[in-house]
């Protein structure tokens, strides 16, 4: 088992302090070089230290290419780093998105019940359309790629040609369950120097019950290889949990933390289950205020209380997109997503497309998807749409997701003003 390492107590007030100085020299030399302007100098070092107020609830993790203090912020003090932290030089336009989901491919040999791309039916788009489109987000300011499938190292030579494409600018994150994974493809991957991790899929700690729910009877043994092979490797183990109303009150929550702390993994992310793809129709189980409240608290122990140093750095969608730090920040706000036929969808979980790559400009369908959603919002698109989206699809006589652009139109020009979220609200009026 891999150590994890946190940074707390009286270390981590010495390395907030130190990322401060750090910050603070990266863009002093940004002025003396031209490139940003004197009256913005401080304004944008104020934006800055509020967003690390903003970091208070998180776990500082240690990873192999330097220490995380967010899941989509590139690790510190890495090239990548600096560039997540150009967002807040606009003060003329939207801020930019720094973040992005890429899927290389549909393939896969599982069937889990809840995926998003359930209904994602079609041919792949031609990889060199997605590697053209990862340069131009590049040269967008986009420093945190994950990259995903279906399962990408079935397709591995796509995979492969767009991490190749990716430099030093960003971080790159890969989801996988582990099948088709090698140790030669890892070691491959890995030479760049910008992948942070692998990204497996844990919603529970039962081999039966992982199976079950992702319809393999591989899916225990391929996540527990896959780990072994990271470890192997030099790669940090990440996972991704969606976890039902339940599990956060008869210890199942518990248990999948310890199963992760036992695989050394630096980072989970715990989904809220959403009503997108297979769940779209019958829709994702409800939590009541209530039972936010009481899955917040669980998770901000986790990340703070002593007792829990050794565990796996949270990553809770709850807390991040809340009221209170930065809300739905689908549309390219702070994220959006490109499936593997090409199409450009606000979120993963929100079926509805803007345009294909391979039929449009991938710059032109990406503006025109950060006109409908350039105010951000608290509301979670993909609850508010989802049965808007089913009854579309109903009507329709579809079976396949996203909808087209047009019938897309119907969902996006209804869109509506919410509370603007703490940060956006204030981050832009300093």
């Amino acid at each position: 088992m891999e150590k994890i390492i946190s940074i707390s107590g009286p270390k981590r007030t010495w390395f907030e302090l130190w990322i401060k100085l750090r910050v603070a020299f990266y863009f002093t030399g940004l002025l003396f070089k031209g490139e940003l302007k004197r009256p913005y100098y401080f304004r944008v070092l104020k934006r800055l230290l509020f967003f690390l107020s903003k970091m208070n609830l998180n776990k500082f993790i240690k990873t192999s290419l330097g220490t995380k203090i967010n899941l989509y912020v590139p690790s510190f003090p890495r090239k990548a780093f600096f560039n997540a932290c150009r967002k807040v030089m606009e003060f003329n336009e939207k801020m930019p998105s720094i973040t992005v989901l890429m899927s290389v491919t549909s393939a896969c040999r599982y069937n889990c019940e809840h995926c998003y791309q359930k209904l994602d039916k079609g041919k792949d788009v031609d990889i060199d359309l997605l590697v053209d489109a990862a340069h131009k987000l590049q040269d967008m300011g986009v420093a945190f790629f994950n990259i995903e499938g279906g399962e990408p190292f079935l397709q591995y030579d796509r995979l492969r040609k767009l991490c190749a494409a990716i430099d030093d600018r960003s971080e790159i994150l890969i989801n996988s369950t582990g099948d088709g994974m090698t140790l030669e493809r890892l070691e491959e991957l890995k030479k760049r120097g910008n992948l942070l991790g692998i990204m497996f899929s844990l919603h529970t700690f039962d081999a039966e019950r992982l199976n079950a729910f992702m319809k393999s009877p591989n899916a225990w043994s391929n996540l527990q290889n896959g780990i072994s092979l990271c470890h192997r490797a030099g790669i940090d183990v990440t996972f991704n949990s969606c976890l039902t109303r339940e599990d956060y009150y008869n210890g199942n929550f518990e248990k999948v933390m310890e199963t992760a702390k036992e695989a050394g993994a630096t980072i989970i992310q715990f989904i809220k289950p959403k009503a997108a793809g297979g769940w779209l129709e019958s829709g994702a189980q409800k939590f009541s205020p209530d039972d936010l409240a009481h899955i917040r608290r669980k998770m901000i122990d986790y990340n703070t209380l002593g007792k829990y140093r050794d565990y796996t750095a949270i990553a809770a969608m709850i807390i991040d997109e809340d009221a209170d730090h930065f809300g739905c920040t689908a549309g390219g706000t702070d994220r959006f997503y490109i499936n593997a036929k090409g199409d450009v969808q606000p979120c993963e979980f929100l079926n509805i497309s803007f345009g294909n790559i391979a039929e449009e400009k991938f710059e032109i369908i990406y503006k025109r998807m950060r006109k409908v959603y350039e105010t951000p919002g608290t509301c979670w698109l993909c609850e508010k749409h989802a049965a808007k989206i089913a009854e579309i699809l109903k009507r329709t006589g579809q079976n396949i997701l996203p909808l087209s652009p047009g019938h897309s139109a119907e969902i996006y020009s209804e869109v509506a003003e919410s509370p603007v979220p703490d940060f956006y609200d204030k981050v832009v009026k300093m």
